[in-house]
């Protein structure tokens, strides 16, 4: 008798706040863009979002939510109390653009300019941050205007420098977490979600337990010996054992990894060496990232790189450091979690729209938040019509399909709802 009691009350719930609110959804589409729009075209680097979040701000005050400003420097979290007492629950969006120069013929594209790393570089959303936003601020609208059906409190939480603080700053989730986002009051579980340009519209994505992988970057630093570039013998070519070096790590993936455990990737992103055709430099470093979906699995890759670095360097009479930074987690989404919560994805998108994925060597820092408390990560579809070949994120020609945004909306507010009042 309690389980069917259980299951009117849950089937109510889902009638009233789904079926009856299906025009109010409709109805703030065009909001939702046109602010997706505005952010698109404000874009603003890691700890940067000073307008960003001036934006925000404004949209919180205009719908009588209260809110925090300048957590973790530029970060907002707004708080929407229920009419009755429960539990916390958080929704999280990320706020910040990447330092890539937009190349496309959008009418709201972004043309602006900023330093980053002592070089002139354009800003652009080119991961899809700007319609978080958005999709956060319409969810927002949604449960401020139907706070008397919800038993809790939500906190709302728009987060910074989700692509990596600058170098010498803090930021991000992990400095919210730090400054005690998830308390006072106590947050009881969190979700997030991330746009795909390769995802159809209409899609959701999950995965039980780690969605994203962890990350973590290295730099290796290798001193040869300068010579001429015709005398070769006479020196120690630091470039040809940096290519070596390189060649040696790969092999701990192919050769040392039980990739049908988890996978895992390294890879050298930047080679800095020499000045002139003619001259063996004294010197060489690069940089590089680390993927893993297992800890185990990241432990053995690190030893062996620290192993392996000198050792190659040292075969070829040179010497060779490395360091390695911790990074961050896996996003991992609690198994718990996501088997209640995955009948409410199902019947708002359907049931045949969301599926179950292999995990991605990506890597997200709302694992900050999903290490302290539950969490529930997805991905939403945002592929734009007829586009066969996507253009992937973190490129000049990434770009999304606006229509997809509706569905954000309405699953973030329909999981609060049920959440909290299950």
């Amino acid at each position: 008798m309690k389980k069917l009691i259980l299951f009117v009350s849950l089937f109510a719930v889902t009638y009233t706040f789904g079926q009856d609110l299906s025009t109010e959804f409709q109805a703030i589409e065009k909001k939702v863009i046109e602010l997706r729009r505005h952010f698109h075209q404000n874009p603003e680097l890691s700890n940067r979002e000073f307008k960003t979040s001036d934006k925000i701000a404004e949209v919180l005050t205009e719908l009588g939510i209260e809110f925090k400003r300048n957590i973790a420097k530029t970060g907002i979290v707004g708080i929407i109390k229920g009419k009755k007492p429960g539990k916390v629950v958080a929704l999280r969006a990320d706020i910040d653009g990447l330092p890539v120069i937009e190349r496309n013929n959008l009418s709201f594209k972004s043309t602006k300019k900023t330093t980053f790393l002592g070089k002139n570089v354009g800003v652009m959303h080119a991961c899809g941050h700007d319609t978080h936003i958005a999709i956060l601020l319409g969810a927002a609208e949604m449960l401020s205007k139907h706070k008397d059906k919800i038993n809790g409190t939500v906190k709302l939480i728009f987060q910074p420098a989700e692509e990596g603080a600058p170098k010498g700053e803090e930021g991000g989730a992990q400095l919210m977490v730090k400054e005690g986002v998830l308390k006072n009051p106590d947050v009881d579980a969190i979700f997030g979600l991330h746009i795909n340009s390769g995802t159809p519209v209409g899609r959701i994505n999950y995965r039980k337990g780690g969605i994203m992988a962890a990350s973590q970057s290295f730099k290796i630093d290798i001193k040869g010996k300068q010579s001429h570039g015709s005398r070769p013998w006479t020196g120690i070519d630091p470039i040809m054992i940096s290519a070596k070096i390189i060649d040696g790590l790969q092999t701990i993936v192919s050769r040392e990894a039980e990739l049908t455990k988890e996978a895992a990737v390294i890879t050298v992103g930047k080679i800095d060496a020499g000045v002139r055709s003619n001259i063996i430099p004294e010197s060489a470093s690069m940089i590089g990232t680390i993927r893993t979906l297992d800890y185990d699995m990241q432990a053995h890759i690190n030893k062996r790189m620290k192993e392996m670095v000198p050792a190659i360097a040292k075969a070829y009479k040179a010497e060779a450091t490395i360091e390695i930074e911790r990074g961050y987690p896996i996003t991992f989404n609690n198994h718990k979690l996501v088997d209640q919560m995955l009948p409410t994805l199902q019947r708002v998108a359907g049931k045949d729209n969301v599926k179950n994925i292999n995990a991605v060597t990506g890597a997200e820092d709302f694992s900050f938040f999903a290490k302290e408390i539950p969490g529930f990560y997805f991905f939403l579809g945002g592929m734009t019509p007829g586009n066969k070949n996507p253009f992937p994120h973190h490129t000049p020609d990434f770009q999304i399909d606006e229509s997809g945004m509706l569905l954000g909306v309405k699953v973030m507010t329909n999981i609060v709802f049920d959440y909290l009042n299950q």
